[in-house]
């Protein structure tokens, strides 16, 4: 049975802690958030803390599930794997590229489990998507975005995580993630721009910023994300991904309400258009938010128990990383950012 600490009780981190509360193979044993308090009824019982060093010390879990702000991630996963347990990081890693490489370089000398919460991994119409755009063969053109026209709860729930990380960081590292894993090739540069449609955050942040990407087979991607009540419904979801020999595109994706999680990580069907023809591939009964949560926290435990390696994991999860990072970069100093050395 494996002990599991779960720090931060916000959207993704009370979907994981719901998924280790069902899970028959993991046992919570402790649950940090600001107040201190559990107000979810299917948590109630399980011991509350305010202090994450104080319930790592007194808990001693086997694998800790981070949960929390950007801006802490780092430093809780590194002290986590210090005493000894293995972690799960909600994305991104880390605030910058060179505290992303210090958690995988703590995770790879202490041999711990480190999984980042790329949650479309998890996602079988995600996977048949990769699965189609590289049996095109590449290179690639990748046409991606996510805006969201948040507001009351959902606006306030934006800003503050705009306190540390822009959109185009949060949200993109899933995307750009999808771009490396379909062709595998190394970024080369990135180019960003953005703008601070808002006077309710703060003056050096943005909450809508787009960026370009090249990589070194040639291919190039664009991806687009903005949060606020002031954003458009129309194509608020586009997933594309060109290449010579045809495309591949997600056909259900500007259903709904752009700021609804579900609708995020649902494709509903894949178009698949070749010089040659089209072909429809429809994805019913798509997994829920809830079930991806629980897909992402079995994989780490079975990580953990089966001894997977993740070592391709955890360095897709530095590059996607370093490439929104580089965006948010270029926007703030209206320059392109080499990828050609390493970033920091």
């Amino acid at each position: 049975m494996t002990r599991v600490l779960i720090a931060g009780l916000g959207n993704m981190g009370l979907s994981h802690a719901l998924a280790h509360h069902h899970h028959p193979d993991a046992r919570i044993v402790g649950l940090v958030n600001r107040s201190g308090r559990v107000d979810h009824s299917d948590l109630a019982g399980y011991p509350a803390y305010s202090d994450f060093q104080t319930a790592l010390t007194e808990t001693k879990p086997d694998l800790v599930v981070i949960a929390t702000y950007s801006n802490s991630h780092a430093d809780y996963a590194c002290a986590a794997m210090e005493t000894g347990a293995h972690v799960f990081v909600e994305k991104p890693l880390a605030t910058n590229v060179t505290d992303a490489r210090r958690v995988v370089e703590t995770a790879t000398r202490l041999n711990r489990k480190l999984v980042v919460g790329y949650i479309l991994r998890h996602h079988p119409s995600w996977m048949r998507l990769i699965a189609e755009a590289r049996d095109l063969g590449g290179p690639y053109v990748f046409r991606l975005n996510l805006n969201q026209q948040s507001s009351g709860a959902e606006w306030e729930t934006h800003k503050a995580l705009m306190q540390t990380t822009s959109p185009i960081v949060d949200c993109g590292v899933h995307y750009v993630d999808v771009m490396c894993q379909i062709t595998d090739a190394q970024p080369v540069r990135v180019h960003g721009m953005g703008l601070r449609l808002s006077d309710e955050i703060a003056e050096d942040m943005y909450n809508y910023g787009q960026f370009q990407v090249i990589f070194d087979d040639g291919s190039v991607g664009w991806y687009e994300a903005g949060w606020g009540p002031m954003m458009s419904e129309t194509a608020f979801f586009v997933k594309d991904i060109v290449s010579p020999n045809g495309s591949v595109s997600i056909t259900d994706g500007n259903k709904g309400a752009s700021a609804d999680i579900d609708g995020h990580t649902k494709v509903g069907g894949l178009l698949v258009h070749t010089p040659s023809g089209d072909r429809t591939i429809e994805m019913p009964d798509e997994p829920g938010h809830q079930e991806l949560c629980d897909a992402e926290q079995a994989y780490i435990l079975r990580a953990v128990s089966e001894d997977i390696d993740l070592t391709r994991h955890m360095n897709d999860a530095v590059q996607s990383l370093a490439i929104c990072l580089a965006a948010d970069e270029s926007i703030r100093t209206g320059h392109p950012v080499s990828l050609k050395e390493p970033a920091s």
